[in-house]
């Protein structure tokens, strides 16, 4: 019987299931794609889909040494994180958005990478995926004794195209209804997500400090 199929189409609804929770990333793709169009938004899905891929890597080869410093260093990064969190939603709540709206395209594709690295860093800086990533690995039985490493190439690459696949979904939908937010209500949906991500931000440095004191 061939694998492939089955492997790939675990590794497809793993990526999904990652990247479908609606937090700091979900938020962030909502915000770019009204603000500054799709494709910056799916970048910075890119940047998020990629970082989730290293964490199935580091789950899935075993590399305790790695996992084991991620996990003992969790509490810090999720400081780090949550001030870089924290210094972007007090950006956005004090953006002009009447200044993306004359942005030109070419200042636009200049900042794809920034898209792209801001989605990395907050998805990485997140190490508590791994034991989400652990959990979807025993339900879709991704790591069995009959894959050989061609399927777990096929299985990883199934991984990495769901959560492609979930942000190229979410910016085509919401980039759909971008046509109906004018310049006010694109300033209220700036400082609103912006709210969310500080409340986020600020629940993990809480939850950080209290893994330093304890």
């Amino acid at each position: 019987m061939n694998l492939i199929p089955q492997i790939v189409i675990s590794g497809l609804l793993i990526g999904i299931l990652i990247s479908a929770p609606m937090g700091p990333i979900g938020m962030l793709c909502i915000q770019r794609t009204l603000d500054k169009g799709r494709w910056p938004a799916f970048f910075t899905g890119i940047g998020a889909a990629l970082s989730d891929l290293i964490y199935c890597l580091l789950a899935g080869l075993g590399m305790s040494f790695i996992t084991d410093f991620i996990s003992a260093k969790q509490a810090l990064l999720q400081l780090l994180g949550s001030i870089v969190l924290a210094g972007f939603a007090f950006y956005l709540f004090r953006k002009n958005p009447t200044r993306s709206l004359q942005s030109q395209t070419v200042q636009r594709k200049r900042n794809l990478f920034t898209d792209f690295g801001t989605g990395f860093l907050f998805t990485f800086s997140n190490p508590l995926i791994l034991f989400f990533i652990i959990g979807l690995f025993a339900r879709f039985n991704f790591l069995v004794p009959e894959y050989l490493y061609y399927h777990y190439i096929a299985g990883y690459a199934g991984i990495f195209g769901g959560a492609l696949l979930w942000w190229y979904l979410i910016t085509f939908f919401v980039n759909k209804v971008r046509a109906h937010f004018n310049v006010r209500s694109m300033w209220i949906l700036n400082r609103v997500i912006a709210i969310i991500l500080f409340i986020m931000a600020a629940f993990g440095c809480v939850m950080s400090i209290k893994s330093f004191i304890s």
